[in-house]
C-alpha cells in the first residue's frame, strides 16, 4: 500500500480512533506482518503530541510453533513480565491501539484445549487490563489491515499480490478511508448511529424477540437501566474516542438470566485461529445447555466451558443487513468485519458502560444487576436478510425492532 494512503489510515487512526492527547502513551500490539502500518501510525502520534510509542510485536506463526511443540505445563503459565507490561501502561492512562489481522486456520492442527488453557491464563492475569478498557477507563481501538495468509482465505480464486490488494480496497472502504475526508465521514456516520441509539433508549424496551428461517427462535430481556450505546465512547476523563474501526453496530447487554431459546449462527466465527461453522445454541434462563457446529464442535465446547460466566450472553449487539460491511457480500473471517455485517451476540463478558453507572459499581452490584462476567468476550454473528426482532417496551407495547434484516424502528 502507498505511503500516503498509510498515512491517511494512520491520522484516522491516531486522531479519531484513539484521539491520542499530548503528552499521553500509546500502546500497539501488531502482528510482524503489519509492521508498516504500525510504524505509520508511531509516526502520526508523535506527530501528534504522544509522550511515547510502545510496540508489542506479535508473531503468529512463532505462536503455532510454541502450540505444536512446546512442553504441557506452559500452556497454564502467563508471564509476570508480559503481565506488568500491560498493567503498567494502563494504569499510567495509556491508549491502546490492537491490529486484528491473522491466519483464520493458523491453529486447526492444534490441540483446541491448548488454546483455551492459553487463553485462560492470558485473560485470568489480564483481568484488570480487560476490564479497564471495558469500562472506558483508557481509549482503545482496533482496526486492521491485510495479511497474505488472511488474504487468501477471503479471496481464495486470486494471486496472492491480488488477494492482498482486494482485501486493502475492502478495508479502507469499510473504514471509510477511501473518501476525501474520512474524519468528517466518521462524523456523519456517528450521528447515523447516534439517531439508532437514541430511538432504541427512548422506546425503554425490556425483551426482543429474534427469529429467522434458519432456526433462530431467541427471546433476550434486557435489565433495569441497560443504555444503548454505538460509535464515538467517553473514557472517565472525557476523551472521545473509537474503540472498533470499522463499526456499524448499536449494543447493549442482556439480562444474564433473561435469555431463553435457540440462536443459530449466520456466518463462521474465527476463534483464535480456528473457524467454527454452522453452530446453534440453546439458552434457558440466560445458561447455554446445549452447543452443536458442523465444524469446531470441540472449539465451541471448550469456549463455553471456559467459566462459569462464559456459559451466558454478555452482549447484544443491532447491525442492519443492508449496511456498506454487508453490502461488499464478503466472508472476512475476522470478527472485527464480520461481526458490523450482521446483528450478533457476544458469549462471556458484558461491558459495565451499558447499564447506568455500571462504571461506578463493583462486582457484586454488577451482578445483582444482571451484568455478566467472565473472562471471555467472544462475538458470533446471527444477522440474516430475513431476521425479524420484536420487542416489547416497559409498558407491554409490542413495537418492531428489525423487520427483514433492517431497523424498523421509526
Amino acid at each position: 500500500m502507498n505511503t500516503s494512503t498509510l498515512n491517511k489510515y494512520a491520522q484516522l487512526v491516531v486522531k479519531t480512533g484513539v484521539n491520542i492527547q499530548k503528552g499521553q502513551t500509546l500502546v500497539i500490539n501488531s502482528p510482524i506482518e503489519c509492521a508498516p502500518f504500525a510504524r505509520a501510525i508511531t509516526e502520526v502520534a508523535y506527530q501528534t503530541g504522544a509522550r511515547e510509542v510502545v510496540m508489542n510485536w506479535k508473531d503468529e506463526l512463532s505462536s503455532q510453533i510454541r502450540f505444536l511443540q512446546a512442553p504441557e505445563e506452559i500452556f497454564d503459565e502467563f508471564p509476570d513480565w508480559q503481565k506488568e507490561f500491560y498493567l503498567s501502561y494502563v494504569r499510567q492512562g495509556a491508549a491502546f491501539v490492537s491490529i486484528a489481522a491473522s491466519d483464520p486456520e493458523l491453529l486447526k492442527d492444534v490441540d483446541p484445549d491448548r488454546v483455551v488453557r492459553v487463553q485462560k491464563a492470558g485473560n485470568t492475569a489480564l483481568k484488570e487490563y480487560r476490564e479497564r478498557l471495558m469500562s472506558n477507563k483508557n481509549a482503545w481501538c482496533i482496526v486492521s489491515v491485510p495479511t497474505t495468509a488472511w488474504a487468501k482465505k477471503v479471496f481464495p480464486e486470486a494471486a496472492e499480490d491480488q488477494a492482498v490488494q482486494q482485501l486493502w480496497a475492502a478495508i479502507l472502504k469499510a473504514v471509510r478511508v477511501d473518501t476525501a475526508d474520512p474524519v468528517a465521514a466518521w462524523q456523519e456516520h456517528s450521528k447515523a448511529l447516534k439517531k439508532n441509539m437514541k430511538r432504541l433508549n427512548d422506546r425503554k424496551i425490556r425483551v426482543l424477540h429474534y427469529k429467522n428461517s434458519l432456526g433462530t427462535d431467541l427471546q433476550i430481556e434486557l435489565p433495569d437501566g441497560h443504555i444503548w450505546l454505538g460509535g464515538p465512547e467517553y473514557t472517565a476523563g472525557g476523551i472521545e474516542f473509537v474503540a472498533n474501526m470499522p463499526t456499524e453496530e448499536v449494543f447493549t447487554l442482556p439480562k444474564k438470566t433473561g435469555v431463553n431459546g435457540t440462536v443459530v449462527s449466520s456466518k463462521p466465527l474465527n476463534y483464535n485461529g480456528t473457524v467454527i461453522d454452522k453452530f446453534s445454541l440453546t439458552f434457558k434462563e440466560g445458561r447455554i445447555v446445549d452447543c452443536k457446529a458442523d465444524k469446531g464442535q470441540e472449539v465451541l465446547q471448550k469456549l463455553v466451558e471456559t467459566d462459569e460466566g462464559s456459559h451466558y450472553l454478555g452482549e447484544v449487539a443491532l447491525v442492519p443487513y443492508d449496511s456498506p460491511i454487508s453490502n461488499a457480500n464478503i466472508l472476512f473471517y475476522n470478527t472485527l468485519f464480520d461481526e458490523n455485517a450482521s446483528c450478533h451476540l457476544a458469549i462471556g463478558k458484558a461491558y459495565p458502560i451499558c447499564i447506568e453507572k455500571g462504571v461506578a459499581m463493583n462486582a457484586g452490584e454488577l451482578a445483582a444487576a444482571g451484568v455478566n462476567d467472565s473472562i471471555v468476550h467472544v462475538d458470533f454473528m446471527i444477522g440474516t436478510a430475513d431476521l425479524n426482532i420484536t420487542g416489547i417496551t416497559a409498558a407491554g407495547e409490542s413495537v418492531t425492532v428489525f423487520a427483514n434484516g433492517n431497523f424498523s424502528l421509526g
